[in-house]
């Protein structure tokens, strides 16, 4: 689930949110642990309010890191390894066909990657929130 994890703008890689003061919020960096406040003039964006652009509308970035997932089983990505950036835009391109090349940068491709990383890393590997149980229950009644 990334509904709680946060990229401030500025800061080096993603915070989760702890707790909510009264101008700010309290987060903990996944890299080392640290915990420090985002006031309100950070730019601050949750993981799961971002989308890719594709070429039949936006995707949401919990559903392509979940492809990402299936695509490297699971494991970290050696983004290095992949080499210059027509290789990193092919490989995500593996991952996502139908993103629109115009509008997503390899800078975004390399982040994303980075993210996913930084993700598995702090043990976050589902990245979608749960369906309710009461909502897949009706659906399998219709069914």
């Amino acid at each position: 689930m990334i509904r709680d994890i946060l990229s401030i703008s500025g800061r080096q890689g993603l915070f989760r949110l702890v707790s909510q003061g009264k101008n700010m919020l309290i987060v903990e960096s996944l890299l080392d642990g640290r915990r420090s406040p985002a006031y309100a003039h950070d730019k601050v964006m949750a993981l799961a309010d971002i989308s890719i652009y594709t070429l039949n509308g936006d995707k949401p970035l919990a559903d392509v890191l979940e492809e990402v997932k299936t695509k490297a089983g699971g494991e970290k990505i050696d983004i290095k390894a992949i080499g210059s950036d027509q290789n990193l835009r092919d490989y995500f391109g593996e991952i996502l066909p139908d993103f629109d090349s115009d509008r997503v940068y390899t800078a975004d491709i390399r982040k994303l990657l980075t993210w996913y990383n930084q993700l598995i890393g702090a043990g976050v590997t589902e990245f979608k929130d749960p369906e309710p149980k009461a909502e897949t229950e009706e659906n399998a009644t219709e069914e």
